[in-house]
């Protein structure tokens, strides 16, 4: 396991760090987490050497706090820093702050919470809870040892991000980041600026909610290209882990085979170390890609539900499917055929209370009216050697 100095801080944490908010499941229900699978999966980990477990209020409705406290139990605790995010969206009095604090300590059975960070920070809400006094909160939250080191993640832009940057004195910041959204949100330079504070940065979606993993074909035939011979899921991470700003690079596993993978990964690579024609590959890669992804969702759930059923997500990564994988007619079948009716984008009344949600600022509405025109305009599959996507 390769490990890097926590910006500033007196620590250093693995590359690899385990994401909590896609835990195995059972009966499709996400609040239904397979309390044995994942924490076995959690231990493995830490016992591989992973040394930074994040997590949040609101990840498999607020089953996963509980679980990564299970996890820690019997010796486990002192391996680890524990990491998880206050839902500053239900913040409405200062009392709230330590409402929900004392909350998630409860649920992770924890006195200390090792690095606590203020959820999905925009700039509306920032200036809300600004005015409510959170910094004096996180200050409190230290002094009393109910926190150790303080975070923030964000969806917002840069302008945004480097406001709240340099508001406080911060230990890290999680940002989505990966070859493709260069530009896109905080981008490489919000991930600079950082790094020049000594704030350490955390990376989410790396893959883009895996979208990055399984190209197509014509894409796997640009890797095929190289010198070294890679997956593309080892060309994502050797990419992030290239920038030296970069601490902690998240991934959700839910198999054993993700965390073997993903630490043999992980373990080959060193900041600086792509080559100048390695990254042109990237870099073309990254167009190509561009070309292709209509939607550019990453399955977050964060506008889940929907009040009419819709499954949002799903619908989106069937049409992204379709035509990053060249696989309408395939496509359209699950669409129609396998998927429950309740949960197809030809239910929605366009409320829009998911848009406001989506920290991707799709707009949902019309994309999912794009997505049940595309996918319903195919009725004959007759003759077709047919697979179900999911």
């Amino acid at each position: 396991m390769k490990y890097r100095r926590f910006g500033k801080e007196d620590f250093e944490s693995s590359l690899l760090g385990f994401g909590t908010m896609r835990l195995p499941t059972v009966d499709n229900d996400s609040s239904k987490v397979d309390e044995g699978k994942a924490i076995e999966l959690l231990r493995y980990a830490i016992d591989e050497g992973v040394n930074y477990i994040d997590s949040a209020y609101i990840y498999h409705g607020g089953n996963s706090e509980v679980i990564v406290g299970k996890a820690l139990k019997n010796g486990y605790r002192d391996k680890v820093k524990v990491a998880t995010k206050l839902p500053v969206w239900k913040v409405e009095k200062y009392s709230d702050f330590e409402r929900l604090l004392d909350e998630q300590r409860t649920r992770l059975d924890v006195d200390c919470i090792d690095i606590f960070l203020l959820h999905s920070l925009n700039k509306k809400v920032w200036n809300k809870i600004k005015k409510m006094e959170v910094l004096k909160f996180l200050n409190r939250a230290k002094e009393e040892g109910k926190i150790k080191y303080t975070g923030f993640s964000t969806h917002d832009d840069f302008d945004t991000f480097k406001e709240i940057i340099d508001s406080y004195n911060w230990s890290m910041c999680l940002i989505q980041l990966n070859y493709l959204d260069i530009n896109e949100q905080v981008g490489i330079r919000g991930l600079e600026y950082a790094g020049e504070k000594g704030i350490a940065v955390a990376i989410m979606e790396p893959l883009k909610g895996g979208l990055l993993a399984n190209p197509p074909e014509d894409i796997e035939e640009m890797w095929r290209t190289a010198e070294n011979k890679r997956k593309p899921v080892e060309w994502s991470f050797r990419w992030l882990a290239n920038f030296p700003e970069v601490k902690v690079i998240l991934s959700g596993m839910n198999d054993i085979s993700h965390i073997k993978e993903n630490i043999e990964i992980l373990s080959k690579c060193e900041p600086s170390s792509l080559s100048d024609d390695e990254l042109r590959l990237i870099e073309k890669v990254a167009e190509r890609y561009r070309e292709k992804i209509k939607i550019h969702c990453t399955r977050c759930g964060y506008c889940m539900p929907c009040p009419v059923g819709v499954d949002i997500p799903k619908n989106f990564f069937y049409y992204n499917n379709a035509l990053m994988y060249e696989d309408l007619k395939n496509v359209s079948y699950s669409y129609q055929k396998a998927m429950k009716e309740q949960l197809k984008a030809s239910n929605c009344i366009s409320c829009g209370k998911c848009e406001k949600k989506c920290p991707q600022s799709i707009k949902i509405s019309q994309a999912l009216k794009e997505v049940d025109e595309t996918l319903s305009s195919i009725n004959d599959f007759s003759g077709m050697q047919w697979r179900i996507i999911d």
